[in-house]
């Protein structure tokens, strides 16, 4: 058939997102403005803990061009922001509200709103605004004894706990234990954006309106909606561009509610830019764990139980992700290896800081760490090299589908397809790893400190329940319609891919909207490495749907059969090589479609880092770096490359360099990126990537897993084996981040 000659899932075509944003035409949220809009600025907590005796706003109100100051009675009516995701009902009471409500619980919380005609005068009139706080002792410590939080709730709100098999009995027969304590420092996505939110309401339409959406806007809308006693349907959200994302922008945030109260309050529209100060103190912070995990092994280094319990630091309240990161922290540490008995109880742990949520492979960055340091470990207790132990422990590729007898995020953990110990041996192929060990022996024996590290996993992605894609064949080419959103992974140019292949429309000729609540009714939104799995699978339903349409449709004007026609390159021909008609003929000729799913898909991934270590400074120059991943299949292999290599550089900050610091009165001491440390490109190498599709998901169509999170989950694990082995220390690394004062630290050790 003639579509097979226009082969475009699995090319690398350059991204369709790509050229407004090269070409200065890209529209964010601070780009945004309306006629006699007000801008909204935010008073913060100065204090981490505290009772609120009085706000004293006199002077900012005498200001010209300020117009209002809100305090919590103004926002008293409106419920606190709901769960997302992992919402526990015991979990509830620590939700957050707009303002704070009479106490602080951490700096940066938002106690009161200044509305003025412009950002400089808003900024002026929120410092004068005058805040009474009654200092209370912080509580800064997550893994010590639970306690009283303030006066009806207490430090422990609840525990995660999951398991299977006998694990006692495991530890009761093992030839030995392996024990370590483990720590995951407190870091966070930190995209280029910061975040932003503009609304504006219609009254002639009854229509409340919120520019600056992202990730998950159908959600948004929904629970705005509700916490503003609205119809959903009276409200819409609307996605720009989006300056990156991570997990912590796109979530419903106090400053999001407030702006749209306000707008449906003054019947204007309302502006808020968070600037960089406020998105390091009050924007989603995330990781910070400690682990105490032990296993069982027998005489040869295998596994036969898992124990580990551990304390997941949440900060002041529980945010739209409730329990999700130590959730999945505790369902994924398994990873690819076979562990007969497993035990996990994770304490969920409040503390004055700013509250926690997701970011890049949330939950699993942690256990990773906390499972390859365990993995180095046992190699270290039987005296076998770092990679027979994981051979040793790989499940194989005959227990496919692999059920793992834990759930998360509502799912069933239950692993597709993989061959694990194959991806291993490429890994170690795409490393030179015999060649790179020859190599530092020569150099240790010169006196540097060189090492190499591997670290292995198991990802999730495409979460569902569902996606819904319309496509629409338009009179200069094709819509395709999705509740999806973007955060800069290429949703235009992969669904343009599945569209165009499936429907035999020119690829050039696709638009991709999305990110529009009211385009179409429903969606889930960008999470969890799904749109391409859920939203591709979507796609490509609908456009064989929509093909089918257009076949029958066109049979009927060129008085011929749908069996003897074809449609490629955006063209219905007849196979025959007879007449043909362009598709935009059928302008207006539409099909939607939903895909469903109970169950997630498994990519996983090996990765290989080579470090050296500079005994005078600490620091630590990562010398080469490969990634080999396994995707199911790559609809654009460079979109995955991409996904991987700038997950690479975020987990090399939360390994290296990253870390949000308090001292002990609970102000934070990471507030600007001179004190909060990021890798540049000079500290990033270009890593080695191969990307596999040796296991083809087989719960859809089209074999997708997905990619967002396989290049940053292991970073931190795959560091510190390879500083371990500079070391000659087994077992030196036990904190994430390695920081330079660490590291020396335990040279000096």
């Amino acid at each position: 058939m003639a579509e097979a000659k226009h082969k475009v899932i699995g090319r690398s075509l350059a991204r369709r997102e790509d050229p407004p944003l090269l070409t200065g035409q890209g529209r964010f949220a601070a780009d945004i403005n309306f006629p006699g809009q007000w801008i909204m600025r935010v008073v913060r907590s100065p204090v981490a803990h505290g009772e609120i005796k009085g706000i004293d706003a006199s002077a900012a109100l005498a200001l010209p061009a300020v117009h209002a100051v809100w305090t919590y009675k103004d926002v008293a009516h409106i419920p606190r922001i709901p769960f997302r995701l992992t919402g526990l009902k015991t979990l509830e009471p620590y939700q957050q509200p707009v303002l704070a409500d009479g106490v602080v619980r951490y700096v940066g919380e938002p106690v009161a709103l200044v509305f003025a005609d412009d950002a400089y005068i808003a900024e002026d009139a929120a410092e004068l605004v005058t805040l009474d706080i009654a200092a209370r002792d912080p509580i800064m410590d997550a893994s010590g004894e639970t306690g009283a939080f303030d006066e009806t709730r207490t430090t422990e709100p609840d525990v995660v706990r999951k398991g299977y098999g006998d694990v006692e009995t495991a530890f009761r027969n093992a030839h030995a234990v392996v024990s370590l304590e483990l720590v995951v420092g407190r870091h966070t996505g930190v995209p280029m954006e910061t975040r932003g939110a503009i609304a504006t309401y219609d009254a002639s339409r009854d229509l409340l309106e919120m520019h600056g959406a992202a990730k998950v806007p159908h959600w948004n809308r929904d629970a705005l909606a509700r916490m503003l006693g609205r119809a959903p349907e009276t409200m819409h959200l609307h996605e720009g561009h989006v300056g990156g994302g991570f997990g912590i922008r796109g979530e419903i945030y106090p400053e999001d509610v407030a702006v749209c109260a306000a707008a449906l309050h003054y019947k204007r529209p309302i502006k808020w830019i968070e600037d960089r100060r406020e998105h390091l103190i009050a924007a989603n912070h995330s990781r910070q764990q400690q682990h105490r995990v032990r296993a069982a092994i027998d005489r040869d280094g295998r596994i036969t139980a898992i124990d580990d319990e551990f304390f997941h630091d949440n900060g002041a309240y529980m945010r739209t992700h409730a329990a999700t990161v130590p959730d999945l922290a505790a369902a994924m540490l398994p990873g690819p290896y076979r562990v007969p008995a497993y035990r996990a109880v994770g304490h969920i742990r409040l503390t004055n800081k700013t509250p926690c949520g997701t970011y890049r492979a949330p939950g699993r960055y942690e256990s990773t760490f906390v499972r390859e340091r365990l993995m180095d470990a046992i190699a270290a207790q039987c005296g076998i090299d770092r990679v027979t132990v994981r051979r040793r422990n790989l499940l194989p590729q005959s227990a496919m589908p692999y059920d793992v007898q834990l759930d998360t995020l509502g799912t069933h953990i239950v692993y597709d397809s993989g061959d694990y110990a194959l991806l291993l041996d490429k890994a170690l192929r795409l490393a030179g790893w015999d060649e790179l060990q020859a190599g530092i022996k020569a150099r240790r024996a010169k006196g540097e400190k060189v090492g190499a590290g591997v670290a292995m996993f198991v990802e999730k992605s495409g979460l569902g329940p569902f996606d819904t894609v319309r496509i629409e064949i338009k009179q200069d080419g094709v819509e395709v319609v999705t509740g999806n959103a973007s955060v800069g992974q290429g949703i235009e140019t992969v669904v343009a891919q599945i569209c165009a292949e499936t429907l035999g429309a020119a690829y050039e000729t696709i638009n991709v909207v999305h990110g529009q609540t009211d385009r179409i009714a429903r969606g889930m939104g960008a999470f969890a490495s799904r749109v391409t799995v859920m939203c591709g699978e979507a796609t490509r339903l609908a456009a064989v749907k929509l093909r089918d349409a257009a076949l029958k449709a066109a049979a009927e004007l060129m008085q011929t059969s749908a069996e003897k026609l074809d449609i490629a390159d955006g063209n219905i021909v007849a196979i025959d090589g007879g007449a043909s008609m362009p598709l935009t003929a059928l302008a207006g000729l539409t099909a939607e479609d939903t895909f469903e799913s109970s169950h997630m898909v498994y990519p996983y991934g090996v990765h290989v880092a080579t470090v050296r270590v500079d005994g005078e400074t600490g620091g630590v120059q990562i010398e080469k770096y490969a990634i080999a991943y396994d995707i199911g299949r790559a609809v654009n292999p460079r979109l995955v490359e991409g996904q991987l290599a700038g997950g690479l550089a975020q987990g090399i900050g939360g390994a290296l360099y990253e870390e949000f610091l308090y001292d002990e009165a609970g102000e934070p001491l990471s507030v600007t990126f001179a004190d909060y440390l990021m890798p540049t490109a000079h500290e990033v190498p270009a890593p080695l990537l191969l990307v596999t599709e040796d296991a083809p998901s087989p719960l859809n169509t089209l074999g997708l897993k997905g990619a967002g999170e396989g290049g940053a989950n292991p970073v931190g694990a795959a560091l510190a084996s390879a500083i371990d082995d500079a070391l000659q220390r087994p077992g030196a690394v036990t904190r994430l981040p390695v920081t330079p004062q660490r590291l020396k630290a335990l040279i000096r050790r």
